[in-house]
């Protein structure tokens, strides 16, 4: 009997050290990227998964700091893809822990979307579709999810965007899509900036929704608003460039 308790007592102390190290090291994952430093984060993050291969919230941020790290590979272009499939893998993974997770869903839009950019024509439109499947299910499950609602809007400037040749072509293979129009996406950017009125990146891509409906004193206060706010993340310093350009091209 003394020995079944000595036993019992390694086992969950152990299990306990266990639980303390993966909550350590989400802890330093999550302080990190505040700082932001990105590629140190998803190092934490992966060690995580080296002690618990199906720890979700590890996994969900991999897929988004791969999307984030590989955005920003602009010189090495075979670096960016392989960074850009390492995403979609960890949010693969995610969605297979559980796939009614908003968080999982949404960084397999995300994933897919970044992917998108350097696409066109067939593979862009597959893409698309599949891309409006996840984030409806991410918004779905959880309804103040602000990055999801930013993708949709994303989405929704993208669709009501595509050119003949793009709109031939989900016409042929998929009879059409959703209807996607510039309001639509207007309105997606301002409930991810209600949800998250600090998210930088919205604004830059709400501003461009606004530009192009007719909008552009709104489109460049909001831009002028959003130079006021901190950064959060790696992508922040470069938003804000690209933001001060197109102020200056549009006044």
């Amino acid at each position: 009997m003394k020995f079944l308790f000595a036993v019992l007592i390694y086992f969950s102390s152990g299990m306990c050290t266990y639980a303390q190290d993966i909550n350590t090291l989400l802890a330093e994952g999550n302080r990190l990227e505040s700082v932001p430093d990105e590629k140190a984060a998803f190092k934490k993050f992966k060690e995580v998964l080296k002690l618990n291969a199906t720890n979700i919230y590890a996994l969900n941020k991999c897929s988004e700091l791969c999307s984030r790290i590989g955005q920003r590979e602009t010189v090495n272009t075979k670096l960016r893809g392989e960074y850009y499939l390492a995403a979609k893998i960890y949010a693969q993974s995610a969605l297979k822990v559980d796939p009614k997770n908003s968080e999982a869903n949404c960084v397999m839009a995300i994933a897919l979307g970044r992917s998108s950019l350097s696409k066109s024509g067939r593979e862009k439109i597959q893409n698309a579709k599949a891309i409006k499947i996840y984030d409806d299910s991410a918004i779905a499950r959880v309804i103040k999810n602000f990055k999801s609602w930013h993708v949709l809007g994303r989405w929704q400037y993208e669709i009501s965007n595509l050119n003949s040749v793009e709109r031939g072509l989900v016409k042929l293979f998929y009879g059409g899509l959703p209807p996607a129009t510039l309001k639509q996406s207007i309105a997606s950017f301002e409930k991810a900036r209600a949800l998250r009125p600090e998210f930088l990146l919205n604004y830059y891509e709400m501003a461009k929704a606004y530009k192009d409906n007719d909008q552009k004193a709104k489109a460049i206060a909001y831009l002028q608003l959003m130079l006021t706010l901190p950064n959060q993340t790696e992508d922040d310093v470069a938003i804000k460039e690209k933001s001060r350009a197109l102020i200056k091209e549009w006044e």
